[in-house]
């Protein structure tokens, strides 16, 4: 019998489930809309930028392009002791109405230089460099501002969303700037991407700030940037999981060398077929991420699952004859790559203390994009010296690599109890390698 009481109360509330069930909050909602279209934005303007080094400014010259992506992800590791401290120090949304303000001018003025045809390329290796520096910066602080628009209930869920988004917009983008570049050019490219900025920003400030999960802000003390090594070097399972992303991170991850050298040099096509390889990478790149979302916890088991495949999956890419199978070979490593990357990011969140996620992200993001400045210009020379599909051994060899890290990890440490501050969820890799809460 359901008393007066209990119908003033209404329906006991329900907690979201499914695939997009972190969707049901606003802010995670503004935040997601916003940055899809800049996700739009930047991979149209990775694909011109690669293209204009690749055909305009050289003559197909692979090492240049891996200069490019040395100089734009560098800064990772260069400015690890900065990005970690801002983005456990700081305020994470107004840090990033900081760095997102500032992509946007670096996208702009590039845009100005090719349009007027005054870019070097030079100016290009400038450019990379000042874009890698601001995203140092903006990467930590975004990837741990998820835990404050969702809390760690639904974070593995918001960060395969997340991730869903950013290879959606890798799924659009390249295509759009494919068509647009035999029609306006690489400049208006650039020139557009800055405009996209003002969505995001435009989310931050809708954002409700009294809705935001706080979290707990490490105290600004001697020694603060050394601890984040010492708490990493403490744990096997973070150590391992970073050391599978350097793996992949420097010497697997340099699709834009891949894609384009096949594209020109083996299957001689245009820019409109080059942006629709890297399309179709990321379609398997969305399915990768939705089938993360799904998942109710992060699984170690995954990892395997992931690096495995990736590494079978270059072996394909490596051996196949034609574009479009080719392609589907993409399609199986974009899958694999999300299901590792996707994986490792939600696994190491979770398993960190809250106030030390800002400098954990920060090491793994430098360690998985840090070593691009050593995997790139050795995968440019392969490419050039021995031709693309050589090249793609490597990734091949980083995949497998990583996969046998993470076998010797599940061996060596089986059962081992991960343990979090008092009060939060603890975790445990349990007999097969999957991390389950208790």
């Amino acid at each position: 019998m359901t008393t007066p009481a209990a119908k003033a109360k209404g329906p006991p509330e329900t907690t979201p489930t499914g695939m997009f069930r972190s969707l049901a909050g606003f802010n995670y909602r503004v935040w997601a809309g916003g940055a899809l279209v800049s996700n739009i934005g930047t991979w149209m303007q990775r694909t011109a930028q690669d293209w204009l080094v690749l055909t305009q400014l050289t003559h197909r010259n692979a090492t240049a392009v891996g200069i490019v992506m040395a100089l734009q992800f560098g800064p990772q590791l260069l400015l690890l002791p900065l990005s970690g401290f801002a983005a456990d120090h700081f305020d994470r949304r107004r840090l990033l109405m900081v760095t997102q303000a500032t992509l946007g001018l670096l996208a702009l003025g590039l845009g100005i230089l090719t349009v007027t045809g005054l870019v070097r390329l030079w100016h290009v290796y400038v450019f990379a460099f000042l874009l890698g520096c601001v995203t140092a910066i903006d990467l930590p602080a975004r990837q741990t501002f998820v835990s404050e628009l969702v809390g760690d209930t639904d974070l593995p869920n918001a960060v395969a969303l997340n991730s869903t988004s950013f290879n959606a917009a890798r799924m659009i983008g390249p295509a759009i700037a494919g068509l647009l570049i035999a029609v306006v050019g690489s400049g208006w490219i650039f020139v557009i991407n800055a405009a996209t900025y003002i969505a995001v920003l435009a989310s931050l400030g809708i954002i409700r700030t009294a809705g935001l999960h706080a979290n707990i802000r490490a105290a600004r003390t001697p020694g603060s940037f050394t601890e984040g090594f010492r708490y990493v070097w403490k744990r096997h399972d973070l150590r391992a999981i970073l050391l599978m992303l350097f793996l992949i991170g420097t010497f697997g991850l340099n699709f834009p060398i891949f894609i384009s050298t096949m594209s020109v040099t083996v299957f001689h096509v245009g820019a409109g077929r080059y942006g629709l390889l890297t399309s179709m990478m990321a379609v398997g790149s969305v399915i990768g991420a939705l089938l993360a979302a799904k998942r109710a916890q992060p699984h170690v088991a995954f990892l395997f699952v992931g690096a495995a495949v990736f590494g079978l999956g270059f072996v394909l890419a490596a051996c196949m004859p034609s574009y479009w199978l080719f392609g589907l070979a993409l399609l199986i490593i974009g899958i694999s790559a999300q299901t590792l990357t996707t994986t490792a990011s939600s696994t190491v969140q979770l398993a960190t203390e809250p106030a030390m996620r800002g400098r954990v992200m920060a090491i793994l993001l430098a360690v998985a994009l840090g070593g691009t400045p050593i995997g790139a210009p050795i995968v440019g020379w392969v490419a050039d010296r021995f031709g693309p599909r050589w090249a793609l051994a490597i990734g091949a060899a980083s995949g497998l690599g990583a996969a046998m890290v993470c076998i010797r990890y599940l061996v060596r440490y089986r059962g081992l109890g991960l343990s979090i501050d008092k009060g939060r969820p603890r975790f445990s890799i349990d007999g097969a390698g999957g991390q389950t809460a208790r």
